[in-house]
């Protein structure tokens, strides 16, 4: 299973670079190395999830966005499948796959799924809180009113800190990033000093 996942990866990783892919300058470093980063972490907090199960996830849930952004929920579960399969993955682990991540991308039922399916939900939500994923989304609207920009993070980062970001040692560990990316987006404090 580990060469097989190596496999995707790879090819996950070429299909990121493709021009046409409006994140292809950042996508793989900055958003799913650091998704699988987290997984693995909480991989050994959880040391029943299986692994392997979570790297095919972290590999897999934004499949569709990097080969079809506009029908990406649904590219991911037919392009996805069908490349899973064409590198040879068992039909059974196909189907799995397939119906975790749907339950990722449409944030259903995720405080009762699977312990794979929070661990990667969870790293994902958590992910946009390192580095420069918001600072991009700036970048890339650079042509947005700054007050949609702001508006818009606000919503994005809510949503996954209430929906997405299911395990409490994650929300725990990230709780002072998701507040400061909350007043960096413009949800000033009233007061600033507790005098």
């Amino acid at each position: 299973m580990e060469k097989l996942i190596k496999k995707f990866k790879e090819h996950v990783i070429k299909e990121s670079k493709n021009l046409n892919f409006i994140h292809h300058k950042w996508y793989v470093k900055y958003h799913l190395e650091i998704v699988e980063k987290i997984s693995l972490e909480l991989c050994k907090k959880y040391p029943k999830a299986d692994k392997n199960l979570v790297l095919l996830l972290v590999w897999l849930h934004d499949y569709g966005k990097i080969i079809d952004f506009k029908n990406q929920h649904k590219t991911t579960l037919t392009k996805g499948k069908k490349k899973l399969k064409e590198f040879s993955f068992p039909k059974h682990t196909i189907e799995k796959a397939s119906s975790y991540v749907k339950m990722i991308d449409n944030k259903i039922g995720l405080k009762k799924a699977t312990i794979e399916v929070k661990i990667v939900s969870s790293a994902d939500g958590a992910s946009h809180l390192i580095g420069p994923f918001y600072p991009i989304y700036w970048y890339e609207n650079h042509k947005k009113a700054i007050e949609n920009i702001m508006k818009e993070n606000i919503r994005k980062a809510s949503k996954d800190w209430k929906e997405k970001i299911v395990l409490p040692e994650v929300k725990k560990m990230f709780k002072k990033r998701h507040d400061f990316l909350i007043e960096n987006s413009g949800k000033i404090p009233s007061k600033f000093l507790k005098i």
